[in-house]
C-alpha cells in the first residue's frame, strides 16, 4: 500500500443531517417567542427580577429636570455668599407638586485652599456648603437631599429638582 492512500484515512463519523440541525434552531426560536410572550404579561416582575439578578435597587433614581443654585462661595468658606431668597422662592414653586424632590449638591473648586480649615477636607467642606443652603431651604420642603459633588468644579451649592414618582407608591 502507498503511504498516504484513501484506504488508510479512517471511515468519517456520521454527521447528523442538515434538516435536524434547522428544526432545533427553530425548536429554540419557539421557546424564546414562549418566555417573550410571557415575560410581556408582567414586565414589571421580569424588569424587577433582572435588577436583582445584577445587583440593583428597586427603587429607580430620580433624574434631575431643573436646577438652581447659588456660586462664588469664598474660598474655604461655607457661608452663604449671597441672599437665598430667589433660590428659596424657585424651590417653593417646584415643590408644589408633590411628585418633586430636591437635591442640594455641595461642590469645591478643587485647589488645595479650598477646603475645610479645620480638617482641610475639600468633601467636608463641600457637604457644608450643601447644608447651608439646604438649611434655608429646610422650610420649604421636607424632602431634601444633601450630596456632595463627585469631581471639583466651582465653589457652589446647587439645588436640582427631580421627578420622584408618587409619593408612598413603589414603581
Amino acid at each position: 500500500m502507498i503511504p498516504g492512500a484513501i484506504d488508510e484515512w479512517p471511515e468519517p463519523a456520521p454527521a447528523k443531517p442538515l434538516w435536524l440541525v434547522t428544526l432545533a434552531d427553530l425548536a429554540l426560536l419557539l421557546v424564546g417567542f414562549f418566555v417573550l410572550l410571557q415575560a410581556s404579561q408582567q414586565p414589571r416582575a421580569v424588569a424587577a427580577a433582572l435588577r436583582a439578578s445584577f445587583g440593583g435597587n428597586d427603587t429607580p433614581a430620580a433624574a434631575p429636570v431643573m436646577a438652581s443654585g447659588i456660586t462664588d462661595f469664598a474660598t474655604g468658606s461655607a457661608t452663604l455668599p449671597q441672599d437665598p431668597a430667589a433660590v428659596i422662592a424657585w424651590a417653593e414653586e417646584a415643590v408644589r407638586d408633590p411628585r418633586v424632590a430636591l437635591t442640594v449638591t455641595g461642590s469645591v473648586d478643587g485647589s488645595t485652599i479650598d477646603v475645610d480649615p479645620v480638617t482641610g477636607s475639600g468633601a467636608i467642606l463641600a457637604a457644608d456648603r450643601a447644608r447651608a443652603l439646604a438649611g434655608a431651604l429646610a422650610r420649604v420642603s421636607p424632602r431634601i437631599t444633601v450630596t456632595t459633588a463627585a469631581r471639583p468644579g466651582r465653589r457652589a451649592a446647587i439645588v436640582t429638582l427631580a421627578f420622584a414618582g408618587e409619593p408612598g407608591k413603589q414603581p
